[in-house]
């Protein structure tokens, strides 16, 4: 029962937070022409550095870690490690541990999963169109390990205006 009603609480609002922006209205790092083309910063086709087996992955990452960062799992809502993390730090890849995120870019989105307003720098995360529910959003990888992290939406605090809605997961906080 309680997975039940975290399960509804996610996807009520996962639906808002879609419903609040069209993440391809102001996000230039999109690629239009492709679903499955992967993009960096400035929308030049890129690959991750790192390849590894399923099997590889498997060994090294949590089932959590292993659905979220290879099968772009979702976690639930509020019931995550590190959207309520005020601490001073920085945030790495689960997966490969390259640095993805600062504190410094954190801000209380109020949709229950970690939010930042920028990467840690432009060559952290690289960018996928994703249609996978029926809507159209911007799917978020780590640039190293290719690892699901989250998605990105245009509806953040300046000065990007961008909200990278990440999942606690997909991270490994290191405090400063």
């Amino acid at each position: 029962m309680k997975y039940f009603v975290g399960l509804i609480v996610t996807v009520a609002v996962l639906a808002g937070c879609m419903a609040m922006s069209n993440p391809q209205s102001g996000n230039p790092n999109v690629d239009q022409s492709s679903a499955k083309g992967i993009i960096d910063y400035a929308g030049k086709p890129k690959a991750p550095r790192l390849h590894k087996s399923d099997a590889d992955w498997k060994k090294v990452l949590t089932p959590n870690q292993y659905e979220i960062l290879r099968n772009a799992g979702t976690e639930p809502a509020f019931q995550n490690a590190y959207f309520n993390n005020h601490t001073d730090g920085d945030y790495y890849c689960a997966a490969c541990g390259q640095k993805l995120f600062s504190s410094s870019t954190k801000f209380e989105s109020g949709t229950g999963w970690p939010s930042f307003w920028a990467p840690a720098s432009k060559n952290a995360v690289l960018y996928r169109r994703d249609t996978t529910i029926g809507m159209s959003r911007v799917e978020v990888l780590c640039s190293n390990c290719g690892g699901h992290l989250g998605h990105v939406f245009d509806d953040g605090p300046k000065p990007t205006g961008q909200r990278f809605c990440m999942n606690s997961g997909a991270l490994k906080f290191v405090a400063k």
